[in-house]
């Protein structure tokens, strides 16, 4: 089965290919978890951490993509138990993130800090990565959402939904990336331009952790 652009500007199994790629920018334009997440990182690390973070955000996307093109989405869909598991896991980890930020700005500011220490410690890439992962895939919101809005532009008439189901996840989240490491280079050059200092860099901080612990609470109760 191939994938062809026919007269009309249409894809075969796509249907409705530029309301996708301007819904799914408006969407990811929209601020999340994965946004601020992005913008902590360019802010405190520059614009190399925000763009490992951004990696990590859109890998997690992928496995969202993957799992709702194999069906295994559906399952936080219609089973209770299992959208509620992922999402007291995935609340967790945001509160854990957030309270992990108060802890290094706690750590800071104490009597034997130096100006030095005052400004946030960096984070080692691969944990950037690893946590950028983490916030998208501990979200069932995102899988439900893949669940819901994805199947709207694929074609009744498909010849393999899964792969249509792919192809146009793979355009959201490439579409992501490009907003994404906007972002990123944005924030890291306002911060840079704005020359943030050690207490405004505390502020941000503590600002950024308070919320994602609210972000955190606000997942832990949500339903579906």
């Amino acid at each position: 089965m191939r994938f062809q652009i026919d007269t009309e500007g249409r894809m075969v199994g796509i249907q409705h290919l530029w309301l996708f790629i301007v819904s799914g920018l408006l969407l990811n334009i929209t601020p999340g978890p994965d946004s601020l997440f992005i913008m902590a990182r360019s802010a405190s690390q520059g614009w190399r951490a925000g763009v490992v973070a951004c990696w990590g955000v859109g890998a997690g996307v992928f496995v969202h993509v993957f799992a709702a093109a194999l069906g295994l989405s559906a399952l936080l869909a219609t089973s209770a138990m299992a959208f509620s598991a992922i999402k007291i896991v995935g609340a967790a980890y945001l509160v854990w993130i957030g309270l992990g930020m108060l802890r290094r700005r706690k750590a800071a500011v104490g009597a034997a800090a130096t100006p030095f220490d005052a400004v946030p410690r960096a984070i080692a890439y691969r944990r950037i990565f690893r946590q950028g992962f983490l916030t998208n895939v501990l979200n069932p919101k995102v899988a439900l959402f893949f669940l819901a809005f994805v199947p709207q532009f694929i074609a009744p008439d498909a010849a393999s939904k899964p792969l249509a189901f792919v192809l146009l996840g793979v355009i959201f989240d490439f579409n992501g990336m490009l907003w994404c490491h906007a972002l990123a280079l944005f924030t890291a050059f306002a911060s840079h331009k704005l020359d943030v200092g050690a207490t405004v860099a505390r502020w941000l901080n503590r600002a950024i952790g308070a919320v994602f612990v609210a972000l955190g609470v606000r997942l832990a109760l949500a339903t579906r």
